[in-house]
């Protein structure tokens, strides 16, 4: 059997390859953040517990902020957000959201489906502008790195107030 090997550049990924694998995952984090924007004031209706009532006011203000960053690298790189291949994003999101409404009733249940929510959508976006700040190199643009270590510092530090505000709570 033979294996059909494609050699890349010496020392580096093709720079074609990597600038459509960075716009592609920015495409799907921009989805994931815009679908969020739209659930978080929904969701905070539903919540009962006070500080996580203001986390996710706080999560929605870094939301927005981030998304503001995004549109400026779409910007920067002369691109516009696209929303083909986001159904898996958006079928994870509205899979968990749908975890809420069926613990509505049960104001501590609730609470803590909302966290597991955040918990989860804040892993997976810290893990994409990761990725995406180690293939921001190779698009040589300063400003796109500093919008991406931006957004990943804020959504480390929402995940981090979410672990605190789970410990709180468990602790009653």
């Amino acid at each position: 059997m033979e294996t059909n090997t494609q050699t890349l550049p010496k020392g580096a990924l093709c720079t074609i390859k990597l600038e459509l694998f960075f716009i592609n995952h920015l495409n799907r984090i921009y989805c994931a953040k815009s679908q969020l924007q739209e659930r978080l004031p929904e969701i905070r209706v539903h919540a009962h517990f006070s500080d996580l009532i203001h986390a996710i006011t706080e999560t929605l203000i870094d939301v927005e902020k981030q998304v503001s960053r995004m549109d400026e690298i779409y910007l920067l790189m002369g691109l516009q957000h696209n929303f083909e291949n986001c159904q898996g994003v958006i079928g994870l999101i509205e899979d968990t959201f749908s975890a809420i409404n069926q613990e509505r009733q049960d104001p501590e249940m609730c609470d803590l489906s909302i966290l597991f929510y955040l918990q989860q959508i804040e892993s997976i976006e810290m893990a994409s502008f990761k990725m995406l700040n180690l293939a921001a190199p190779i698009i040589d643009k300063k400003k796109i790195r500093q919008l991406l270590k931006e957004n990943f510092d804020e959504a480390s530090e929402d995940l981090a107030l979410l672990r605190l505000i789970t410990a709180k709570y468990f602790k009653g």
